[in-house]
């Protein structure tokens, strides 16, 4: 053989490994994405059934209702962004997770740390990241919000400044997409409290800076003597039943560097700051 031939065969021989490496890098989620598109088709007949089935208020005397479509409607919207921190050690990991039926969670979005963001449930479908949650009067997060998580440990993982301007944009495109209120960009442990502790150590305030979520101000004003801290951290949207974890909640936000069970006067300042803003 030839040398020319040599050469030639080797380099044929190098783009069929390579094609067969990119198909396999390709069809590495095919499975899970049959499975996805199979739920989807699914939910797309509950949609279309008329009358919608197993919606009748009177069993008994079904003839007493009528079926009749409207024309004005339209698909239900995100009204919330839940931040989240994976607690896990990859990508890679969660993405694994949140294939598990075993697990059973999800999330709309997961950003690595080095800025990929990766989409894995649809904006108008609900997403299992949020659980038994509350805030204000909203007793289910999943059904009303977008869940992010963010590729970090939780134990101190340093947050990266390309997860973090990632994560800047598309909380920029939804905001805009869904019309959101500055207001509902919070965190897993704002809606769980006692519960769930993430994201921890987060830079909230370079979100708010962008219009994502509120912050105190530098110079913080006295509140009056008859100031309540439960009725203003249940006016901000935390669940004060149990409300030593509602003040840690907010310490996690808002504080940070001391996370106790107690609002120390600090806090109540920052506390009654933050309150001004709703």
């Amino acid at each position: 053989m030839s040398l020319i031939n040599l050469v030639r065969n080797r380099q044929s021989l190098l783009i069929v490994f390579v094609l067969l490496v990119s198909s396999c890098s390709s069809n590495r989620y095919a499975a899970t994405e049959k499975v996805y598109k199979e739920k989807a088709k699914g939910f797309s007949k509950i949609i279309l059934a008329t009358p919608p089935e197993g919606q009748l208020y009177d069993s008994i005397n079904a003839a007493n209702q009528q079926w009749i479509g409207s024309v004005n409607f339209g698909i239900r919207k995100p009204n919330f962004v839940i931040i989240h921190h994976t607690a896990q050690d990859s990508l890679n990991q969660t993405i694994k997770t949140f294939h598990s039926t075993k697990a059973g969670t999800s999330a709309h979005y997961v950003i690595s740390r080095d800025g990929k963001v990766v989409h894995m449930v649809n904006d108008y479908l609900r997403a299992n990241h949020a659980g038994v949650s509350k805030w204000g009067k909203d007793t289910d997060l999943n059904s009303s919000s977008i869940g992010i998580e963010l590729d970090n440990n939780g134990i101190g993982d340093v947050w990266q400044d390309a997860q973090i301007n990632s994560l800047i944009k598309l909380l920029a495109t939804l905001k805009k997409t869904y019309n959101i209120p500055t207001a509902n960009f919070i965190g897993h442990a704002d809606i769980a409290p006692g519960r769930k502790n993430d994201p921890k150590n987060f830079p909230w305030k370079k979100l708010a800076d962008k219009g994502f979520g509120f912050w105190y101000d530098e110079v913080l004003k006295n509140p009056p003597a008859d100031f309540d801290t439960e009725k203003a951290l249940k006016y901000i949207g935390y669940n004060t039943a149990n409300l030593p974890a509602a003040i840690e909640a907010f310490k996690i936000h808002f504080i940070q560097s001391d996370i106790t069970k107690t609002l120390t006067p600090v806090d109540i300042l920052v506390l009654y700051n933050v309150y001004l803003k709703y």
